[in-house]
């Protein structure tokens, strides 16, 4: 008896055993007629010269009791943004970015003052610009940020180019296919800068004789589109 059921829990399980086998092997995609497609992704790029530059400039005091180290940050903070306007920026191109008066938890009742501002210029003025604020009492500062004034026409543009080659790329797929190319079925674009490593903020002492401005070069402001699209063939 023990015999004959042993059997059958053998064959019972040959069975389920045989049956996960089929469903595995069973194709996942079924490829009908009716979904005959052809897909393409596409990138289109467009670099173009600077014509703003944005930098971001700014000061830390050094510890001290909260109202001295306010005191001696506002002459500082007043003293860089009047050098900034008196070499010829606009009021309207100095922002501020981030102001706090904080606990140095590193030394017991000390405080600092920490103050940062973005000023746009052109890319000429750059290292003009930077100098300025450095000998006015900046003390870190570095990072400049590359831009266009239309920034939308240069997304355009990248994604003109990426269309069409999208086009071009389906074209050529249908033909060395043997197929024919249909209509478009679906399609979807993504936009990006591509990133370029930022210098980090250094920290800047003034010295007794005046040092002559870095040697900054822009860097070329670059938009990329990535389009992805889906033909009917026939």
């Amino acid at each position: 008896m023990n015999s004959l059921r042993t059997i059958a829990v053998l064959a019972a399980f040959a069975s389920c055993f045989s049956a996960g086998a089929q469903q595995v092997s069973q194709p996942q995609l079924k490829i009908e007629s009716s979904n005959r497609t052809l897909t393409v992704t596409a990138e289109g790029s467009v670099t173009a010269e600077p014509e703003i530059a944005v930098l971001h400039i700014g000061f830390d005091t050094q510890p001290g009791d909260s109202k001295s180290i306010y005191a001696d940050g506002a002459r500082t903070s007043n003293a860089i943004v009047s050098a900034l306007k008196q070499a010829g920026i606009a009021e309207s191109d100095i922002r501020s970015e981030s102001q706090f008066l904080d606990r140095d938890y590193t030394k017991p009742h000390k405080f600092k003052l920490t103050q940062k501002w973005t000023v746009k210029t052109t890319p000429q003025r750059a290292a003009e610009t930077l100098d300025v604020a450095v000998t006015a009492g900046a003390t870190s500062s570095g990072q400049i940020d590359w831009t266009v004034k239309d920034e939308s026409a240069l997304e355009e543009q990248a994604l003109d180019r990426a269309s069409t080659r999208a086009k071009e790329n389906a074209s050529t797929l249908a033909k060395g296919m043997g197929v024919r190319l249909g209509a478009l079925i679906y399609v979807s674009n993504q936009l990006s800068s591509p990133g370029y490593p930022r210098p980090m903020a250094m920290a800047m002492a003034r010295s007794a004789e005046p040092a002559p401005p870095l040697a900054i070069e822009p860097q070329k402001v670059s938009r990329q589109a990535t389009v992805y699209a889906v033909f009917a063939i026939e």
